[in-house]
C-alpha cells in the first residue's frame, strides 16, 4: 500500500509507516508545502496513493470529485498527536485495507472509523 501525508498530517506518521513496510511519503518530503488546487489529487491518482489528511473539508471534496481511484483517510478526531493519530489510523488499516484499496473515504473520530466506499452511492 502506496501512502501520502498531506501538509497537516504530522510527519512522524509517515516514518512508523514506513517501519510498518509501507510506501510512505509526505509533501513536505517533496517541498510541496502548498500544492495548488487538485494536484495532491492528481500526484495521489498518479502515484497508486492514499491520501492522509485532517483537513476536515477534503472528504468532501474527495465525495464530489466522482472518482473511485483516490482513497482518503480523514482524521477527524480533537486529538491530533502523532502518536495518538498513529494508533488511530493502525486500526483503519488493519480493519479497512480492503477499502482503501478499492477506493474509500475512511472518517476517523474519537470514537472510532467509519467507510464510504467511492464513488459516494456505489452500492
Amino acid at each position: 500500500m502506496r501512502v501520502l501525508g498531506d501538509m497537516n498530517t504530522p510527519s512522524g506518521v509517515v516514518p512508523w509507516l514506513r517501519d510498518q513496510r509501507y510506501d510512505a511519503t509526505h509533501l513536505r518530503e517533496q517541498n510541496l508545502k502548498r500544492p495548488p488546487g487538485g494536484e495532491i489529487f492528481h500526484k495521489a491518482d498518479d502515484e497508486s496513493r492514499i491520501i492522509l489528511t485532517c483537513d476536515l473539508g477534503f472528504g468532501e471534496i474527495l465525495a464530489l470529485s466522482g472518482t473511485q481511484t483516490v482513497s482518503a483517510v480523514v482524521f477527524r478526531d480533537r486529538n491530533k498527536r502523532t502518536a495518538h493519530l498513529i494508533s488511530r489510523l493502525q486500526r483503519v488499516l488493519e480493519d479497512s485495507a480492503q477499502g482503501l484499496e478499492e477506493g474509500a473515504i475512511i472518517s476517523v473520530t474519537d470514537r472510532g472509523h467509519r467507510v464510504r466506499l467511492l464513488p459516494i452511492g456505489r452500492e
